[in-house]
């Protein structure tokens, strides 16, 4: 298999890492890609970014009221 960030993965596809890659393992080499987007434009002043590991996924939230999310003009 291959290890990953200290864990070890079997030969083949991975869905999802536990820190949100998807990964093809092979006796050469393990290809990952994120499955999270960084979010770019975005009223910085009033809001801020919070890693959601379980949806893989960043979320924009107000910092006055992190229970209300922002809206997000692009990510990468």
């Amino acid at each position: 298999g291959c290890i990953l960030d200290g864990k070890l993965y079997p030969f083949g596809e991975i869905a999802r890492t536990e820190n949100c890659y998807t990964c093809t393992c092979t006796r050469d080499e393990m290809r990952c890609c994120s499955l999270f987007h960084m979010p770019l434009n975005y009223d910085k002043e009033n809001c801020k970014v919070i890693f959601n590991k379980e949806k893989c996924d960043y979320d924009v939230v107000q910092k006055s009221d992190p229970s209300k999310e922002c809206f997000v003009y692009s990510r990468v």
